[in-house]
């Protein structure tokens, strides 16, 4: 039921076209049904009474109830059509629009490959049972009440035969259908699995030629593809059981009917008309049975993707803004208070735990700590990517839970550890950052994120940065995303690891760059010492928690995580010595022109 209200829900403006097809298929399966008297009465009355007339009477009526239902059959088609495209493109258009609304948390509840499969093959299955089993769906029930009524008016002793059978029918159609049901959720599955490799494999297709590892990934495509194959093909051989069942009840029934109706002719209870047309009744009936049974077996497998994606449209997003939300961030101080954070609650150990930090507006604030310890757990909290477990953090001085969400996430900026760019040009990437940006404010941002260096030699803002930035490497991804944070003038700007594959020297510039912005707080996430010695205050995580907070010179005196850490990279790091950063005057001061 939930899932026909679904459904209907997201008809829309498509909801007169659907009530338009039932009517057509109404009175296309009422016109059909009205032949089968009139050649009984052709029969009867006129060839047999030898009378012309009634032959041709009779012979215009069918043509004209042939004609009709063909007319609406073309109109139920019509309207059939108008109503399978326009749910699909709704029900894609909802789940897409869904998605952008989700949290992380809601995300991490779908793998990327089954929202594909969701948005793609659960709704052409939807698409397909709508225009394949729609007019079976209201024509077979109907040839069926109506068939049984009119084949009884002519001979109630010969409708026996069908009152035997359809109950030996829908036993067999209810034992298949319980079998086959519980195998198409497994078989979508096996879709999703599949998906999942395909994306992975294409996306990773550079290392995997690089490894020279094609015949794994050929292997690996193998074993999901002969499970689908294999999972499919054991749905699809029980469910066209109904097939050969069906049949052999038509073929028994026909053998019945003209074995009793041949004893009732010669006993003169039955005249031949009356037996043709019940024969044609006959027929309507066993296939609007088989009809039914296809239609069934059909919405079995339709719901089980209804179902699936209205855990898509269904899925309430953990994260949405309060009633009465604050819309501006007044500064970019950031405060965290006794923080607790785990993924999923009730499971596993916390990732942070009792954090408590302070960061005055305008500072510059490093992060150090193992892989693991929780530096992009503690920053994905500042833009309310996750909610805290326990305790709160403070933007501006308010809770983050207290802010509109798209205000707050305008006003804290952060630089991905895996660096996004999408297929298009420089300028459309940049401009994610201010939509209304000048070539202006483009150039100062570029200039601050040192991407001035080498936007000459790709082609300048109008480049093509190819599908996924795929023609500029890793370092120039990363200093693309800096200058597209940078243009949406944040209170906060995290960066996560945003530096990494940049050289010692463009590191240094990019942060000489950054310290001219006096009244944004800057997060930096760091693996290098050298990244974070010049700032304000560098926290130290292990394992969640806080282990130390200072300056570099308070850190290198007394802590000997600090100590260790400043020790091995300066005495081993390949690029050799700490180029020191120029002040932020060299780098053209900030985005304000300042």
């Amino acid at each position: 039921m939930n899932e026909m209200r679904l459904m209907l829900r997201y008809l829309g403006p498509y909801r007169r076209d659907f009530v338009l097809a039932a009517i057509c298929v109404f009175v296309e399966g009422t016109l059909e049904l009205i032949i089968p008297f009139l050649t009984a009465s052709l029969i009867d009355e006129g060839v047999m009474a030898h009378d012309l007339s009634v032959v041709w009477a009779r012979g215009g009526q069918m043509l004209a109830c042939g004609l009709v239902a063909l007319a609406f059959g073309l109109g139920y088609s019509r309207f059939s059509a108008r109503t399978a495209m326009g749910l699909g493109a709704n029900l894609r258009e909802a789940e897409y629009a869904q998605v952008q609304r989700f949290s992380y948390q809601n995300l991490d509840r779908f793998e990327t490959s089954s929202l594909v499969t969701r948005m793609t093959t659960d709704v052409t299955v939807i698409q397909n049972a709508l225009t394949g089993g729609f007019r079976p769906m209201l024509r077979g029930p109907v040839m069926l009440v109506m068939g049984l009524f009119f084949a009884s008016m002519m001979s109630v002793h010969l409708a026996v035969v069908f009152f035997v059978l359809l109950p030996m029918l829908a036993v067999a159609l209810v034992a298949i259908i319980g079998r086959v049901a519980p195998r198409y959720a497994v078989l979508q599955h096996s879709m999703d699995q599949l998906n999942e490799v395909v994306q992975e494999v294409l996306m990773a297709i550079r290392a995997i030629k690089a490894f020279v590892r094609g015949d794994w990934a050929c292997e690996r495509f193998g074993a999901v593809n002969a499970e689908l194959a294999q999972t499919a093909t054991g749905t699809f051989r029980l469910a066209v059981l109904n097939m050969p069942l069906f049949q052999v009840a038509m073929y028994a029934a026909s053998v019945l009917i003209m074995w009793f109706g041949g004893k009732m002719i010669l006993s003169r209870t039955l005249q031949v008309g009356e037996l043709t047309g019940f024969m044609s009744y006959v027929l309507q009936i066993t296939n609007s049975l088989m009809m039914i049974s296809n239609v069934f077996l059909l919405m079995t497998r339709a719901l089980t993707s209804v179902r699936r994606v209205g855990e898509v449209l269904e899925e309430v997003p953990t994260i949405e803004s309060p009633k009465d939300a604050l819309t501006g961030v007044p500064d970019g101080s950031v405060e965290f208070r006794d923080v607790s954070f785990r993924y999923a609650a009730g499971t596993g150990r916390d990732v942070l735990s009792h954090v408590s930090l302070s960061f005055p507006a305008g500072s510059t604030v490093g992060i150090l700590g193992g892989t693991g310890s929780g530096k992009s757990s503690l920053v994905q909290l500042l833009p309310r990517l996750y909610d805290v477990s326990a305790g709160e953090v403070l933007v501006g001085g308010h809770d983050v839970r207290a802010y509109d969400v798209h205000a707050l996430r305008d006003a804290v900026g952060i630089v991905l550890q895996k660096n996004v760019l999408f297929t298009g040009t420089v300028r459309e990437n940049l401009l994610w950052g201010a939509p209304d940006a000048t070539d202006e404010e483009l150039a100062r941002a570029c200039h601050l994120a040192c991407v001035d260096e080498f936007l000459d030699r790709i082609g300048g803002l109008d480049a093509d940065l190819g599908q996924g930035g795929g023609n500029v490497s890793g370092g120039q991804k990363q200093r693309l995303c800096i200058a597209r944070t940078l243009l949406k003038r944040p209170r906060v700007i995290v960066f996560d690891d945003s530096t990494s594959a940049c050289d010692m020297s463009t590191d240094a510039r990019i942060r000489a760059g950054l310290a001219g912005l006096g009244d944004v707080t800057k997060v930096v996430i760091a693996q290098r010492v050298a990244s974070v010695m010049d700032a304000d205050q560098i926290v130290i995580l292990d394992e969640g928690a806080v282990h130390a907070v200072g300056t570099h010179a308070e850190l290198l005196a007394h802590d000997p995580i600090y100590q260790e850490l400043y020790r091995t990279q300066m005495a081993t790091d390949d690029d050799g010595p700490v180029t020191p950063a120029p002040a932020a005057s060299e780098r053209g001061g900030a985005l304000n022109g300042e």
